[in-house]
């Protein structure tokens, strides 16, 4: 969908519809109280019809308002005036869009981002009204025979406000929606279709078409001769063979340090010998969200042609219970050095990524964030709204936690300590992949860090939030907003 962002008067702007943000109780919007002085107290007069309250979610359409050249309004509830912050803000975006889209409105102008949202300036509610319409307008019926939405009316949506946010603003929010809505693509493609070889073909595509991207590819046998005995561990299972893919962004300086985004490729994930229950299996095709995560931020940030050298090396492998597949009780040397005993071969995800963090080493990057659906316990730590966050360097950790508040994509740290660490402790080898069920996703990250050791790092664990369950099912794309608004704040201030 096309958007732009406009200030003319309300009152001269010519549009399909006019979207209006309603309080509950008495009106103090500036919007509202306005256009009801230029309707000559007609808006205020629907109101008192009773057919909508102002209550949170509701929405009305008015038609042939007097005074102003919009066809139509479309009041959203956006509940008590005192309690709407920023997760009413995007709530009230996401209502508006999909009521638009439903409707016969072509082209809408958006006033909700001049409501007032604490302290957030107009980037912020400019970013946040781009993304919360599109990730509401999204679907994904791809492998349905019959569209399963009706066909999109609205093809352009203005977003109104007093002042206009920054010139770059609303193109960088336009390329993360379309960075998050190519990694739920990704995630909600099935396994038997997004397999590694699949995400090689999807890098390859974004470096034809970006000049600012270069790929490689290593293939299973690339990897053996480098020793990435971890990573086969796991692929070596599957008819499907792994792929570690590199793709490179060159958007700053020729010789400036990158930073190196690593995500978790597994495109499917059966628990191998160790196998998961039937129940909810399928939910496994999104095992592969860390992965989707880095295809869409690095979509993102050539699409805006941010000023950043970029890594983003994902580990691809399918997890499967093959003849050839690892067992509990196996040792394997890991590109580090290290060995490691496998204990469990579902807690695979820290082995393809331990072997990939050690190949980033090349790089010399100036900071390295992996993202990963790593484990169970995070989702029972954190549930579904907040990712974990962990790693080595608080300055990283930090310029994270800020990006993800000021994206409402929320992360919270965990301890990572060296007690911990006493868990992964093994008889036969330099560590297990498994530290027992206490503190799962720390010893996770315990593992990790024993490859991390030279460079600045922060892991992130989504398994709580890359996909939702459920009548909703799908992938969410995130951490893609929270990842570009922590590489725009590294191109703008480089330090």
């Amino acid at each position: 969908m096309e958007f732009k962002t406009v200030t003319a008067a309300l009152e001269r702007i010519k549009t399909s519809c006019l979207v209006i943000g309603l309080y509950q109780g008495t009106q103090t919007d500036t919007v509202f109280t306005s256009l009801d002085t230029v309707t000559g107290g007609w808006l205020s007069k629907q109101i008192k019809r009773g057919d909508i309250t102002g209550a949170k979610g509701q929405t009305l359409y008015l038609y042939d308002p007097p005074g102003l050249k919009a066809e139509r309004l479309l009041l959203i509830g956006c509940g008590d005036a005192a309690a709407f912050g920023e997760r009413g803000y995007i709530e009230a975006n996401q209502t508006a869009a999909r009521t638009l889209s439903g409707g016969g409105a072509k082209q809408a102008v958006n006033t909700l981002p001049a409501l007032s949202v604490g302290q957030r300036d107009a980037d912020w509610k400019t970013t946040q009204a781009v993304l919360a319409a599109e990730y509401a307008l999204y679907t994904f019926d791809e492998f349905k025979t019959a569209s399963a939405s009706p066909k999109q009316a609205l093809k352009r949506l203005d977003l109104w406000m007093p002042e206009a946010p920054a010139a770059t603003t609303l193109a960088r929010a336009v390329a993360t929606a379309h960075g998050v809505a190519f990694a739920r693509d990704l995630a909600n493609r099935p396994g038997n279709v997004c397999h590694p070889t699949y995400l090689a073909k999807q890098a390859k595509a974004l470096e034809k078409r970006f000049d600012s991207i270069e790929l490689d590819v290593l293939d299973e046998a690339a990897m053996e001769k480098l020793g990435m005995g971890a990573f086969l561990a796991v692929s070596k299972g599957s008819a499907q063979p792994g792929k570690l893919i590199v793709m490179q962004y060159r958007g700053g300086e020729k010789n400036a340090k990158p930073i190196a985004l690593v995500g978790k490729g597994v495109t499917f994930d059966t628990g191998g010998i160790s196998i998961k229950p039937a129940a909810q299996m399928d939910e496994m095709k999104f095992d592969m969200g860390g992965a989707a995560s880095v295809f869409g931020t690095l979509l993102a940030c050539a699409e805006a042609k941010l000023e950043l050298n970029i890594v983003g090396v994902i580990a691809a492998a399918e997890n499967m219970p093959g003849g050839r597949a690892s067992r509990p009780g196996d040792i394997v040397k890991t590109l580090s050095g290290q060995s490691v005993e496998i204990l469990n071969t579902d807690a695979e995800g820290r082995l393809v990524l331990c072997d990939a963090l050690t190949y980033v080493e090349r790089f010399e990057p100036s900071a390295v964030v992996d993202m990963a659906t790593l484990t169970g316990a995070c989702i029972v730590a954190l549930g579904h709204e907040v990712s974990a966050i962990l790693g080595n360097h608080p300055p990283l950790i930090d310029a994270l936690k800020h990006a993800g508040q000021e994206t409402f994509d929320r992360i919270w740290e965990l301890p990572l300590l060296d007690e911990y660490q006493d868990q992964l402790k093994s008889n036969f080898a330099d560590m297990a992949n498994i530290g027992g069920r206490a503190g799962g996703t720390i010893t996770a990250a315990c593992f990790l860090s024993r490859f991390t050791k030279k460079y600045n790092w922060a892991h992130l664990d989504i398994a709580g939030t890359a996909w939702v369950s459920g009548d909703k099912k799908g992938a969410t794309g995130r951490p893609v907003p929270l990842l570009v608004e922590y590489l725009t704040r590294c191109a703008a201030d480089p330090s």
